[in-house]
């Protein structure tokens, strides 16, 4: 009998070494984390019809939505189990991590699939004058910087709104004055337009006989002198001046970036337009292990000698790791709040402009329809109706001479103003609509300027672009835009910005339902990036990317969407692993 226990105690021993043990015949291996006492959705269920009702299967019914698990068993990365927490039991261990909960929520790991990573981590560094509505204001704050750092060096910053000013444009005479000694650079909030100071345009050699590059423009008085601000594609001539980082700093900021997503519940990002010192910065990070979460890259097509050399390599078509190449990024126009967007007819606000577009803004057909034929999933900036049309025109002349390329899952970022017969092409070519909730509620106050009252019925037209059949994906393209998510649900479905304004949501007829921006935000970014076996849903056998959050934010939208703005993030995990978990107040 003795011998028998001690046999049995070597084998339960055996057993509990590798993380396993008995349940009747069953061996069940422990988990590494569990999560318990929660409200999970796992966004397994159907998808919702294109009018947004919920499937048939969906936890939902008269009473509104509820969640269909409770716990959560990780083990080696991936989901072991989703149900309730007494079944989740027979996966605890010695050894086992687990969370209470206490009734948070628990939802598939928040993607946004539309990002500039670097900037966001360069913006912690850098004066920001997001929300700054004066001249004067902003002034003010690039001269507290200038006074703390040594004369000659670059005073950096970036926020102010190049849309809502557009009619008003800064000058370099307030800011030379007060910042006399160092140059100064200072991006508008979307990237569309930088400003800057006397010294900076003299480091950058841009004088009065500079010309503007193709597709850009340098803003001139009168006399023809430069005023301070660079439009579109001028940009590049005022940043080339400011000098290089070194790999240490590209990949610090990288980090910073990343890592303030990881706070932020996202367990992935999409980095739009990496050239190659910021895919070196992604590769080397990810052979040290130090991506806290995984990067989607789209290599930018603007530099073309990198763009070729992956052409002869080929897509990553493995998705397992934490960096996956296999998209490419490329501009067809401006932005409409810089009058760059490519419009039909011209702007409202300004009679015989129509922006710019293709090849004028720097769009290499060939080379963008040689990176298709190689397999690569292509993402084309577009924002004005024309720009959409004739970049829709593009793939439609590629998917002809390249059928397969329709299964490519290409996407068109921002579709932000379309012609209505445009809006069933989406859904015909295969072609994702790649939109940012936050750009709808911030352009509000000058969009329908541009466009007059017509036009801006099919602008930011996410419930139009979904009842047509088009997959959708939302994002917040950072940093142009706040990636909060509870700041991005808000603008999606009650369309309202911070200040919950306007009552009745701008437009509200483009709303979308609760369930369809979570989606957004989770298994439509999942299926972008070709991940929509791994991840996305909360079920065995998937990533265990996970983001939980203190608010519902399917019930509270049946209450007060409002509230939705007041939410946190709790925990971040990342396949497996606790990227982010907030302090306790007790902590």
């Amino acid at each position: 009998m003795l011998a028998h226990n001690l046999k049995s105690f070597a084998f339960a021993a055996l057993l509990a070494s590798s993380s396993s043990w008995m349940l009747g015949c069953e061996i069940v291996k422990t988990a590494d984390l569990m999560l318990v006492n929660g409200k999970v959705y796992t966004l397994s269920w159907d998808e919702p019809a294109l009018n947004g009702t919920p499937a048939a299967n969906a936890p939902h019914d008269s009473a509104g939505w509820h969640p269909d698990a409770e716990a959560i068993a990780v083990r080696a990365g991936e989901i072991i189990f989703v149900g309730t927490t007494a079944d989740a039991e027979k996966y605890r261990g010695p050894a086992t991590e687990v969370i209470d909960l206490a009734g948070a929520t628990v939802i598939p790991g928040l993607v946004d699939s539309h990002v500039h990573i670097q900037e966001l981590g360069a913006n912690l560094e850098r004066v920001n004058l997001m929300g700054i509505e004066t001249e004067s204001e902003a002034v003010a704050l690039v001269r507290q910087r200038a006074q703390v750092i040594p004369p000659g060096d670059w005073v950096v910053g970036w926020g102010w709104d190049e849309g809502a000013w557009a009619n008003r444009y800064p000058t370099m005479a307030l800011l030379s004055e007060r910042v006399p000694d160092h140059p100064v650079f200072l991006s508008g909030l979307h990237g569309f337009a930088v400003w800057g100071n006397r010294l900076a345009f003299e480091r950058a050699g841009i004088t009065a006989t500079t010309e503007s590059p193709s597709g850009g423009e340098i803003v001139k008085d009168r006399g023809g002198n430069p005023t301070g601000v660079l439009i579109n594609n001028a940009t590049q001539l005022l940043e080339s001046a400011i000098p290089q980082l070194t790999m240490e700093q590209r990949q610090n900021q990288v980090v910073a970036g990343l890592e303030a997503m990881a706070a932020s519940g996202y367990v992935a990002v999409h980095e739009a337009g990496a050239a190659r010192d910021l895919m070196q910065a992604f590769e080397a990070l990810a052979a040290q292990n130090r991506l806290p979460i995984r990067v989607y890259a789209m290599l930018r097509v603007r530099d073309e000698a990198l763009c070729r050399e992956w052409l002869d390599r080929g897509p990553d078509m493995v998705t397992e790791g934490m960096l996956t190449t296999r998209a490419v990024k490329a501009f067809y126009d401006g932005a409409l709040g810089s009058r760059g967007a490519r419009l039909l007819d011209d702007y409202s606000d300004q009679p015989g402009h129509r922006g710019v577009s293709g090849s004028e803004y720097g769009f290499d057909e060939d080379l963008v329809a040689n990176m298709i034929t190689a397999g690569f999933q292509v993402s084309v900036h577009a924002i004005g109706d024309a720009g959409n049309r004739e970049t829709l025109d593009f793939f439609e002349r590629v998917a002809t001479a390249n059928p397969n390329s329709l299964q490519q899952r290409h996407r068109i970022a921002h579709a932000q103003v379309l012609d209505p017969a445009d809006v069933g092409r989406f859904a015909e070519l295969q072609i994702i609509a790649s939109m940012q909730p936050p750009h709808a509620v911030e352009d509000k106050t000058w969009a329908e300027d541009r466009l007059g009252p017509v036009r801006i019925r099919f602008a930011y037209a996410w419930r139009t672009l979904r009842e047509s059949g088009a997959q959708l994906v939302f994002n917040s393209d950072l940093a142009g835009s706040d990636h909060n998510i509870f700041y991005g649900l808000h603008a999606a479905i009650p369309r309202r910005d911070k200040e919950l304004e306007p009552a009745g949501g701008w437009y509200p007829a483009e709303s979308m339902t609760a369930e369809e921006a979570l989606r957004g935000y989770t298994s439509w970014g999942a299926y972008s990036a070709f991940a929509d076996d791994r991840t996305g849903v909360l079920a065995p056998g998937r990533w265990a990317d996970i983001t939980v959050m203190d608010v519902d934010p399917l019930a509270v939208v049946e209450s007060n969407p409002g509230e939705l703005l007041n939410g946190s993030i709790l925990l971040t995990v990342v396949g497996g692993n606790i990227v982010f978990q907030q302090e306790s107040e007790a902590g």
